[in-house]
């Protein structure tokens, strides 16, 4: 057994995953969770799989729906909610353990600033978590796309494990951007309604992609920020890549990433659940980057407006098609 205590606060996709994976290695670890996803733990265990058919069982996960019983006398947080929910879960860790250890393993560029500001007194980390996790039902998460944990550098407890490693880097906040880049595709897969995979092979749907990204990239350097690499390619690049000719993307897409045949965004399946998306997060950061400083982001505007448009709806994904999105 490993002697660090670990608390998941917010036992979704990524925190169970990640979680899950860390119990499974001998960690101490603590879920806090939905009822629906502790009653299914309770029956099932918690069923890890991955795109390459690798499969974790962790009988008897530790599911709480206290948070004080989920944070108590740990020695490092994973924080995995929604980036809205982020200052409310930071009191909650103020109350019950405002000196752990905290490592946020979320979406969008603020959280780890927002955590900071709550809890003085804690060690804060920023970490980019660069593949998604899809639920395959309550208790049953699927890793669909590869890639390891990126965390900002400095002490930190052994979490590497048998399927997933993770990273210290110096450059986080350039990481964070350049994930959150890659990110904004998570609002078009959202609104397509269609497996990635599938997405990706339409060079119509990837143009899309591709303007939203440069648009991004303006913004960015407009604003004096350097996205970090969080793929096989260079962010400046990755536009062009998208545009190519289908057969040579594919041939070089094959070199950057690995992905499941039914892999979708997080975003989709917000959407499918009726749950509020990181759409601010994501979008909204471009939006709000380009306001401050003079400039117009026309089509991520969009973007933000038809996911909450959908979210309003309540109706899942409303199946746009790229001529859709771009009116």
């Amino acid at each position: 057994m490993v002697d660090t205590r670990i608390a998941v606060a917010g036992a979704g996709s990524i925190g169970c995953y990640v979680g899950g994976l860390l119990a499974d290695a001998g960690h101490d670890v603590r879920f806090l969770a939905r009822p629906r996803v502790v009653d299914a733990c309770a029956k099932d265990g918690l069923r890890l799989t991955d795109f390459d058919s690798n499969e974790t069982i962790v009988r008897a996960p530790q599911m709480v729906e206290a948070a004080e019983q989920a944070f108590s006398d740990a020695d490092v947080i994973l924080v995995c909610v929604k980036s809205g929910d982020t200052q409310a879960m930071a009191r909650e860790i103020a109350t019950h353990a405002p000196t752990a250890q905290v490592i946020s393993l979320q979406n969008g560029v603020e959280n780890a600033a927002v955590l900071r500001a709550a809890l003085p007194a804690a060690d804060v980390r920023a970490a980019m978590v660069p593949f998604n996790v899809v639920p395959e039902g309550d208790a049953h998460f699927h890793r669909a796309t590869s890639g390891n944990i990126l965390v900002e550098a400095g002490p930190l407890p052994d979490f590497g494990t048998p399927t997933l490693a993770w990273e210290q880097v110096d450059n986080i906040e350039a990481v964070q951007w350049g994930k959150l880049l890659i990110n904004l595709g998570n609002a078009i897969n959202a609104l397509a309604d269609m497996p990635l995979l599938t997405q990706l092979q339409d060079r119509a749907w990837r143009r899309l992609m591709a303007d939203q990204m440069a648009e991004a990239l303006r913004v960015m350097a407009a604003a004096g920020i350097v996205p970090a690499k969080t793929t096989a390619a260079p962010p400046r690049l990755i536009p062009h890549i998208l545009r190519l000719p289908t057969p040579l993307f594919r041939r070089i897409a094959a070199q950057m990433l690995t992905i499941d045949a039914q892999a979708r965004s997080s975003m989709w399946d917000d959407l499918k659940r009726g749950r509020r998306t990181e759409i601010d997060a994501l979008q909204g950061a471009i939006i709000a980057l380009a306001e401050r400083h003079g400039r117009q982001a026309p089509l991520n505007t969009r973007m933000r407006a038809l996911i909450r448009e959908a979210e309003a709806a309540g109706n899942g994904s409303p199946g746009l098609s790229p001529g859709d999105i771009r009116q």
